[in-house]
Order: structure tokens, then C-alpha cells, then sequence
């Protein structure tokens, strides 16, 4: 089954790449359905590199679904600059494990109207079964909420800390510092 949506979101297409590769974020438009945390020695990086993560999942912030391993690649180098984040990962416990194919693809690219905002597109295939058919009203209306949550939040994507390069102290243009600890900022 699939799940995909196309929206128009309000930051600038690097923003968008920046914050849709940051667990932050992630977590951020999960909840409050799901709550996840990482299975990581030293939790989830402040910004995903391609390989496997491995994170436990909980429904409502209670309800344990199961860990899964979330196996992200990044495609970088298209002719039409489009930027894609796959994750192809799995359930291993749980709930989760039913899922039998998940692919995950988050595509980022300009506004073709010149706007200077992101052309986002989001498209999961999964299949699980004969639970296939029961499950996609689900997956479906969690992908809507997820929209929503990216549309609120991607005004806020200005800068990503510790990332942006910041010009010598008294330069002009200079991108303003900030705090150390890997959430996306917002002005």
C-alpha cells in the first residue's frame, strides 16, 4: 500500500533538508502519537548519517509497539537537484515487526514557482501482510498529522545548529550563533 503527499512548505529547500535529517524533528512531528527513542549507545546523533539506527516506538507515549531499525540513505546527487531521505528499515519486535516492507522516501527540492520555499514530497510503501488493507487507514492518518506538524513547524527552520557556517566574529552577514544541542532553531 501507499501513503503520499506533496505540500509546499514555508522554509527554504536546505532548511527542509536539514531539519527532515534530524531526529529532533522527527520526534517532533511523531508526537503525541508515537514517542520514540533511540536504541543507540549514546542516543540519536543530533543529525541522522546514512546507516541503521535502531529506536523503540510507543503508541501514545505508553502503548509499547516494538523496536525498529530505521536504515536511512541519502540521495544526493541528482541532475534536477531533488534531495531524497530513504529510510528502508524494519520492525524487529513487537507490533512493528509485522510491517514486511517499509520504504520511506522524503523528497526535498525548489519551489518550481521561484517562491524560495521547499516542494516537499513524502512517500511511504509498506506492506504487512494480510494486515496490509487494515493497516493503511492508519498509516494514512498519521501521514496527514505528520504533514500538518512539518507545515507548523518549517517557518521556524532557519538555521540548524552547529551545522550553518558562521562568518568570523564582526563579519557582515554573519548567521547568529546559538546553544549547542541539535534542535532546529526558529526566529
Amino acid at each position: 500500500m501507499r501513503v503520499l503527499l506533496k505540500k509546499i512548505l514555508d522554509c527554504d529547500p536546505d532548511a527542509a533538508w536539514r531539519a527532515i535529517r534530524s531526529p529532533a524533528v522527527f520526534r517532533q512531528v511523531s508526537s503525541p502519537l508515537l514517542a520514540v527513542e533511540s536504541l543507540e549507545p549514546h542516543g540519536f546523533p543530533t543529525m541522522w548519517e546514512p546507516g541503521d539506527h535502531p529506536a523503540t516506538f510507543r503508541a501514545l507515549g505508553l502503548v509499547p509497539m516494538g523496536t525498529q531499525i530505521i536504515r536511512l540513505n541519502e540521495i544526493t546527487e541528482r541532475p534536477d537537484g531533488v534531495r531524497i531521505l530513504r529510510d528502508t528499515g524494519r520492525g524487529v519486535s513487537g507490533a512493528l515487526s509485522a510491517v514486511t516492507l517499509w520504504d520511506h522516501r522524503m523528497a526535498i527540492a525548489p519551489d518550481q514557482a521561484g517562491t524560495g520555499k521547499t516542494l516537499y514530497r513524502d512517500q511511504l510503501i509498506f506492506k504487512a501482510g494480510l494486515g496490509t488493507l487494515a493497516l493503511w487507514p492508519s498509516f494514512w492518518a498519521f501521514w496527514q498529522l505528520r504533514m500538518l506538524r512539518l507545515e507548523q513547524l518549517a517557518p521556524t527552520w532557519r538555521y540548524d545548529l552547529g551545522v550553518d557556517m558562521v562568518a568570523a566574529p564582526g563579519a557582515p552577514d554573519a548567521a547568529p550563533s546559538a546553544p549547542a544541542g541539535g534542535e532546529i532553531d526558529g526566529d
